[in-house]
């Protein structure tokens, strides 16, 4: 079993781990076991924290004073798995036509082949498969072309191998996280030019971020959430996610910045804690 590290894992920074509060916690962990394949790697009296081939990838949190976030809060639009190949996209798509998962939608982006569907408390999830980055195109500003066409799932399931599905491939990983936030230039302003990450590319109402030349790892859009404002305490939805530093000196630099910036933080876990504009947090480490 070949198990290569993901090309948006081998970049300057990629996204780490993400943690969502949810009000009905065996429920939510249930389905991202059943239907993601997802193994429990932990677990405390407030929550679970799955992943696979024990790698961590979400934390499920929940709380007496957890409220429902509303649709249009500032917060998660979804967490996006990738898959390590196409196959293993193929096999995913089969085992959930098997079960009866309800799917969102299924878009081909050029850079990858993506399909959409949400968790029970009406979290986004992307599961998707990247296209060999050589077969990329990059315009000459340096950002990278994306569409979104109809993707072709039959001939995706038709593509499985006829074998039983065991639950997530190993060197399966957040490859981006995509949120919801009120406004573009003020995410722009916070993604690119605080944290350092790269605009990768537009679409109306969104800025697609991104280290190294990936497609993008952190995505914004308005297209709900339009004028929002920091999220409140003990909402439903995306708590915080983590970003980690192959390169020390970007992660210095980001640093640096916030403390320029006079943006506040502070040491947890071996990293930085602080919140983005909207109040989702974020910690940053190497």
């Amino acid at each position: 079993m070949n198990t290569e590290t993901s090309y948006a894992l081998t970049r300057p920074a990629y996204v780490d781990q993400s943690h969502l509060v949810v009000t009905d916690l065996p429920l939510v962990s249930g389905f991202y076991q059943s239907m993601l394949g997802l193994k429990v790697i932990e677990k405390s009296a407030s929550g679970e924290v799955l992943g696979v081939d024990g790698a961590p990838l979400l934390a499920l949190t929940t709380g007496k004073d957890v409220r429902i976030a509303p649709r249009n809060a500032a917060g998660l639009f979804h967490t996006a798995f990738l898959m390590p190949s196409r196959t293993e996209l193929a096999r995913w798509l089969r085992h959930a036509a098997h079960n009866n998962v309800a799917l969102d939608g299924a878009s081909d982006h050029l850079v990858s082949e993506a399909i959409y569907l949400s968790d029970p408390e009406g979290n986004g999830i992307e599961i998707y498969a990247d296209r060999p980055h050589e077969q990329w195109k990059f315009h000459p500003d340096g950002q990278v072309e994306m569409a979104t066409r109809r993707l072709d799932l039959q001939s995706l399931y038709n593509s499985a191998p006829d074998d039983t599905w065991n639950g997530m491939a190993d060197g399966t990983a957040i490859g981006h996280i995509h949120l919801q936030v009120g406004d573009i230039p003020e995410a722009d302003a916070f993604y690119r030019d605080v944290l350092g990450l790269k605009l990768m590319a537009r679409y109306p109402g969104a800025s697609f971020f991104a280290t190294g030349d990936y497609h993008h790892h952190i995505a914004a859009n308005i297209w709900n959430s339009g004028g929002a404002g920091a999220r409140a305490e003990g909402m439903t939805g995306l708590s915080d996610y983590a970003l980690r530093f192959n390169d020390k000196a970007a992660l210095d630099k980001a640093i640096a910045k916030l403390d320029e910036l006079e943006i506040k933080s502070e040491k947890r876990n071996g990293g930085v804690f602080l919140h983005d504009p909207w109040g989702i947090g974020l910690t940053l480490s190497a």
